[in-house]
């Protein structure tokens, strides 16, 4: 399989594609492709029988997708957090070299590295790495776009994805913080977040479509 599917396979995983349908719109964000590149793809998954499509809904992995998905993703999150604990990695450096490694890792390794690091469940970008062949079920997550003005939320999961990880740290968004909605401009413009010490940021709605949090009852104390 070329690295290119992989890409989408594991991209469609990410986005709740074991569970639910993934639109393409959803996969030409996340992977910052052209619309027509998508569709090209999504008819060469469904003849190998890697996803099933319903038109005008999206994709969904078939059984054998999946497999094929969270094998691939737990490779890659493995190496993502030896890279982040071990060498001292950012998490927005980690994907292009795990990206790299997953690709010439085998199950032995992959084995070796989960016991190394006392068998890790969550990845620098808070996903979930699942055991030697098992599979990946995202725990049901909304995105920051899913929610109103004064909402409370938690970063809980970003997308794996470089160019939007340099983006957030650009800006200062970590996983595990917590935000209060404090605007929404219309037309899928930005969403103001102000954090618990009060400084406000506005992120794109590009950015926050793909950013999963859980909401907290309550005010930013």
């Amino acid at each position: 399989m070329t690295p290119n599917r992989e890409d989408y396979l594991k991209l469609i995983l990410e986005l709740g594609g074991d569970r639910q349908k993934v639109s393409n719109k959803q996969i030409v964000t996340g992977l910052a492709v052209a619309p027509a590149s998508v569709s090209e793809m999504i008819t060469k998954l469904v003849k190998e029988g890697l996803v099933a499509h319903t038109p005008y809904q999206g994709v969904q992995l078939s059984e054998t997708g999946l497999a094929t998905a969270s094998t691939l993703i737990r490779k890659h999150r493995l190496w993502e957090v030896f890279l982040v604990e071990h060498l001292g990695y950012s998490w927005n450096e980690v994907h292009d070299d795990a990206e790299v490694l997953e690709h010439v890792t085998s199950e032995k390794l992959a084995q070796r590295l989960s016991t190394y690091m006392a068998d890790p469940q969550i990845c620098p970008h808070g996903g979930m790495i699942p055991r030697a062949h098992e599979t990946v079920h995202e725990k049901e997550r909304q995105l920051l776009t899913d929610f109103a003005v004064g909402d409370t939320l938690r970063i809980a999961r970003v997308l794996d994805e470089r160019e939007l990880l340099d983006y957030l740290v650009t800006l200062n968004i970590k996983l595990g913080a917590i935000y209060q909605i404090t605007a929404i401009s219309p037309d899928e413009g930005p969403i103001t977040i102000q954090d618990t010490h009060g400084t406000e940021v506005a992120v794109s709605y590009k950015a926050c479509s793909t950013i999963f949090v859980d909401q907290i009852k309550g005010a930013v104390d």
